[in-house]
């Protein structure tokens, strides 16, 4: 472990050892004044701990990463039923156990059987359409032992989040305004969010992750006993998620992903390779492919040195190309578009860390070279700014990229492989340039789609053939060119011409198949129905939150606010609407993400801060606000911005203002209503809850397309409109509820 982790573990013990000295109340009380430091505290663990968590189960549990949304719907549920306990004493020492009970589970199979990759590939195995990379396993009892097993990482999960959302909910009610305690809640949860990008970015581990977790869960709770459990638990958490290293095996967390590296070296010493892998999936190997290298070891390659992947593509492309690699990695390709004397290269690469292991260790040294420019950044967003023109653009194995893969399109918004996106690519052509597509094909259907998606931007049909290789990675290799350059370079070169076609793949022969587009980005995903898993882990989760919900004692005399459960579902859907679109302008980088967030964050302080400085209840009605937030939907669903002129930026400015009048309406109606409810737990509660179904409506945007989210946002909040109903009139300005802040 190194220095920067240690002193990291060392300051939570420290914090922890600072509250066992400080006075105490008696476990059994609950507090009866209002704490600032706690309410800001606990909405700031609220965010941290949900990143967190979303992101290190979704690399340990691949099936977490398919259903990208599951582990933050459980966070919902988790918060939400803390808010309508918020009568009860917090039980951290339960959510403690929780946690530590989740990382024993999905971190102690790692040092044996793989029994979390059995998982997934059992409940892939229930799915209606073949998606899951690795063997799917058709075994009923099987099965079943993975569903058992799901249902307890999702309750663990849960409980995690209970006592968070009872210290969050108490503090608001106990604040002297309602909306000030909320107001605080969303600083808070800004603060959440940035504490998480930062450790992000300083690429720390998941032991740093989780005793920051349980250093607040102490800081949070009364009891001098449960500190001393939580402070013991700090260690065994630390090492449980501490992988050794060695000097040719090591690990990095970086702000996208997991990654391992280890270095393959021949009998003599001499380094043969570098395998990467990412989320404990095979990524990458950096290789070395100059002459030189090849030479002292002629049995290397099975094929011709010009018939291996990183070469063919510069066999098509005219002498000394001005070349664009979307998806650099670690220079591979890089490296090649050198060796064949391009004379500018514009790498880009997403994650940092790749980058700079490609700058570190790749043998040829491709990064260095003068004529390389790296570009660290989404490559939609790149391919939206540059003004150039290239003789040949050539789309990396993106597509290993566990990020990217089987286990997780369903869920991210894959914005690299849409027609749209060949549109930008072509637009970026010199007259006789080249688009080089290489992919690893699992299932026909995507090959079959890929091509048919050249071939509606160009105009004809894409070349295509398979590429093996023996020291590298294989692909599925596509090119075509608007002009007959591609043409041209198969009629002068007869030994490709005859590779070409000794290795046409069958899928062409395929029907059409559906393609992606920006509104349907889900490349691995056969038609527009929702897979059988989504079914399954979706009735768990409503199964889930039937048993909790019911074991709430104002369950049974109390209806949630459907107002309030409207507002939530409808926000999610909102949300998600505006972090994918704006992702297409600005890229889905992670710094995009955190300002977009915080952005929305942002929005709904303002919102508060308007309806803080009314004196009175608002003068204008509750229906006008209503409309503001679907007048708002209306021009996000309606406004062509793809046609809209000016820069990506310009653009991405202009969407960015219109997706916040909805947001920003839709906080007003909130806070306004949030300042009179009977009862602000409740309330914050019956919104978590309608999160959570917003959602599980959100995997309707594999059949509709996602776009369409934004009616289905419209439909609930009119729902909430009849909630009105259930809520009190505004009342005059006399019976505001009187200061309750302590001298």
């Amino acid at each position: 472990m190194s220095l920067r982790i240690l002193g990291f573990i060392l300051a939570a013990v420290l914090l922890v050892g600072y509250r066992l000295i400080k006075p105490r109340t008696h476990a059994s009380d609950l507090p009866d004044r209002f704490n600032l430091s706690a309410l800001f505290l606990a909405s700031a663990l609220t965010l941290f701990a949900e990143l967190a968590l979303i992101r290190w189960v979704a690399t340990e549990v691949r099936v977490f990463a398919y259903v990208k949304n599951l582990a933050l719907l459980l966070c919902f549920l988790g918060f939400g039923l803390g808010c309508a306990l918020a009568s009860q004493r917090p039980r951290w020492r339960t959510a403690a156990t929780a946690l530590v009970g989740l990382i024993v589970i999905v971190r102690l199979p790692w040092r044996g059987p793989q029994i979390m990759e059995s998982l997934s590939q059992y409940l892939g195995a229930a799915q209606d359409v073949e998606i899951w990379a690795t063997r799917a396993v058709h075994d009923t009892p099987g099965l079943l032992l993975a569903v058992a097993v799901t249902a307890i990482l999702l309750l663990l999960i849960t409980y995690i989040f209970i006592p968070i959302g009872q210290t969050v909910s108490r503090q608001i009610e106990l604040a002297p305004r309602t909306l000030y305690g909320y107001s605080w809640n969303l600083a808070g949860s800004l603060a959440g969010i940035l504490a998480f990008f930062a450790v992000s970015w300083l690429a720390l581990p998941p032991a740093v992750w989780f005793t920051i977790v349980l250093a607040g869960m102490a800081l949070l709770q009364s009891n001098r006993s449960d500190t001393i459990r939580l402070a013991a638990a700090v260690l065994p958490v630390a090492l449980l998620l501490v992988d050794p290293s060695t000097p040719h095996h090591f690990n990095l967390w970086t702000p996208y992903q997991q990654i391992e590296v280890e270095d393959e070296n021949f009998p003599n010493g001499e380094l043969s390779r570098t395998e990467i892998r990412v989320n404990h999936t095979g990524y990458q190997v950096v290789v070395n492919l100059s002459p030189d290298f090849l030479d002292r070891h002629p049995g290397l390659l099975d094929e011709a040195p010009d018939e291996n992947p990183y070469n063919l593509p510069f066999r098509f492309t005219s002498p000394n190309p001005s070349v664009l690699i979307v998806g650099s990695g670690t220079g591979n390709d890089v490296a090649a578009a050198l060796r064949h004397r391009s004379r500018a290269v514009d790498a880009v690469e997403i994650d940092p860390k790749i980058l700079d292991l490609g700058r570190r260790r790749h043998p040829e040294h491709p990064y260095d070279d003068p004529r390389v420019s790296a570009h660290l950044t989404d490559a939609r967003a790149f391919m939206k700014r540059t003004t150039a023109r290239y003789d040949l653009i050539l789309f990396g194995l993106l597509d290993s990229h566990t990020q990217l893969s089987d286990y997780s399109n369903m869920r991210l918004d894959n914005f690299v492989y849409t027609e749209e996106s060949f549109r930008e690519a072509r637009a970026l052509l010199a007259p006789n340039g080249v688009l080089f597509l290489k992919f690893q094909i699992n299932h026909p259907f995507v090959g079959r789609r890929l091509a048919e998606m050249l071939t509606r931007t160009f105009g004809k049909a894409p070349v295509v053939f398979l590429a093996p290789s023996s020291y590298t990675a294989g692909a599925t290799c596509f090119a075509v060119s608007p002009s007959a350059q591609v043409e041209a370079s198969l009629a002068a070169d007869l030994r490709l011409r005859q590779f070409v076609a000794a290795r046409r793949p069958a899928f062409l022969a395929l029907p059409e198949v559906a393609v992606t587009t920006d509104d349907w980005p889900y490349l691995y995903h056969q038609g527009h129905w929702i897979p059988g898993i989504f079914y399954l882990l979706s009735a768990l989760v409503i199964l889930l939150a039937a048993v909790f919900y019911f074991k709430i004692p104002e369950a049974r005399t109390r209806v949630p606010s459907l107002f309030f459960f409207s507002m939530g579902a409808g926000f999610l859907l909102l949300e998600t609407q505006v972090v994918s679109r704006l992702a297409l302008y600005f890229g889905t980088t992670w710094q995009v993400n955190g300002i977009v967030i915080a952005a929305i964050l942002s929005a709904l302080l303002l919102a508060n801060f308007v309806i803080e400085r009314q004196k009175q209840r608002p003068t204008w009605p509750r229906s006008w606000t209503l409309i503001g937030i679907l007048v708002g939907i209306a021009c996000a669903y309606f406004v062509p911005f793809n046609r809209i002129p000016g820069s990506a930026a310009m653009v991405g400015s202009f969407a960015a203002l219109i997706f916040a009048i909805p947001v920003f309406f839709a906080g007003l109606l909130f806070a306004s209503e949030f300042r009179s409810a009977d009862s602000p737990a409740a309330a914050l509660g019956a919104n978590m809850l309608g999160a959570v179904v917003g959602g599980l409506l959100e995997n309707l945007s594999l059949i509709v397309g996602m776009k369409a989210l934004l009616v289905v946002a419209a439909l609930l909040y009119s729902l909430a409109a009849l909630g009105f109903l259930g809520l009190p009139l505004p009342r005059p300005a006399a019976s505001i509820p009187p200061d309750r802040s302590q001298p």
